[in-house]
């Protein structure tokens, strides 16, 4: 069965390869836009978006994965907010957005939710994850020489748990892939769901 992952964050490749020897990343651009989504009901919503805009693409070209047809590939895509104050954190926009974010975090905890939808026979089932996560009281003079690294740019909430931010970590309640941006636990379950014929949500 082929396998394909939609996403082409490097952090859920390595994830990813815990539970599949194999798979092949196809993306396709999606409106992430969440109007006025929770952050928990968004992740959920980008994770269907993202899986399906895969799946459209497979649809209209069949040469994409080498003539197979795109009702036997199992699709998996997922995306990852952080909540803080019921305010959805995403990607920073920039350097004061990532300051600001990291404001908002210093000293206390804050969820990260992770959404995971995965497509297969023109049927998709989808699930969140949440961790909690909490940090210590930052300094200015860390966050600034954290933002210096450039790492807080292409991550949730304008850190990365297994990088640098790591240091500022108290502890976490919940599993650690899921701040990562893929919860095993939730792609084996719905991928044994969906094979299983199982669509119930």
């Amino acid at each position: 069965m082929r396998v394909i992952l939609a996403s082409k964050s490097p952090r859920r490749r390595e994830l990813l390869s815990e539970l599949f020897s194999e798979f092949d990343i196809i993306v396709r651009d999606c409106d992430e836009s969440l109007g006025r989504m929770s952050a928990r009901d968004g992740v959920r919503e980008l994770a269907r978006k993202k899986g399906r805009a895969t799946y459209d693409y497979l649809l209209s070209d069949s040469s994409a994965i080498a003539g197979e047809k795109p009702d036997l590939a199992l699709i998996i895509s997922s995306d990852t907010l952080v909540e803080c104050d019921g305010l959805p954190l995403g990607k920073p926009r920039g350097r004061e957005d990532a300051e600001w974010m990291l404001n908002m975090l210093s000293g206390r905890g804050h969820r990260v939710h992770t959404g995971v939808a995965v497509h297969y026979g023109g049927r998709c089932v989808s699930g969140v994850a949440t961790t909690e996560v909490f940090f210590k009281e930052l300094s200015r003079e860390e966050i600034d020489e954290y933002i210096k690294t450039g790492e807080p740019f292409d991550k949730a909430g304008s850190y990365g748990i297994q990088g640098e931010a790591g240091k500022f970590v108290t502890h976490i309640n919940g599993d650690m892939d899921t701040v990562i941006g893929l919860s095993l636990s939730l792609v084996s379950e719905l991928c044994d769901k969906i094979l299983e014929g199982d669509t119930g949500e």
